[in-house]
């Protein structure tokens, strides 16, 4: 079965940084855009950023400017790079096709407080 696998989560300080990391199967990865979702506590996902298989990238206004997204088609991995965090980024963070979604992964947790 294809798995999904993030991690780099953590608990940050407002105005941090953290840099996620996911990684699936190359055949599961290869050719397809993928996306970062989040959940917040009590919220429904939402997707936050995503990017074609040739880099092209796009944001949820409330990530723009502060999150950049990239992708590593050799390692079939994205990654999500998170400045400026705010309280309002805690959530736990998953990747995943944007069509054809498979299985989520278990996520990984993001907290932002002081």
């Amino acid at each position: 079965q294809v798995q999904l696998v993030e991690s780099g989560g953590g608990v940050v300080q407002p105005g941090g940084s953290l840099r996620l990391s996911c990684a699936a199967s190359r055949s599961a990865f290869y050719m397809f855009e993928m996306g970062w979702y989040r959940q917040p506590p009590g919220k429904q996902r939402e997707l936050v950023a995503r990017i074609t298989s040739g880099g092209g990238t796009n944001y949820a206004d409330s990530v723009k400017g502060r999150f950049t997204i990239s992708r590593d088609n050799a390692k079939a991995t994205v990654y999500l790079q998170m400045n400026s965090l705010k309280p309002e980024d805690t959530a736990v963070y998953y990747c995943n096709r944007i069509v054809s979604r498979l299985p989520w992964g278990q996520g990984t947790q993001v907290t932002v407080s002081s």
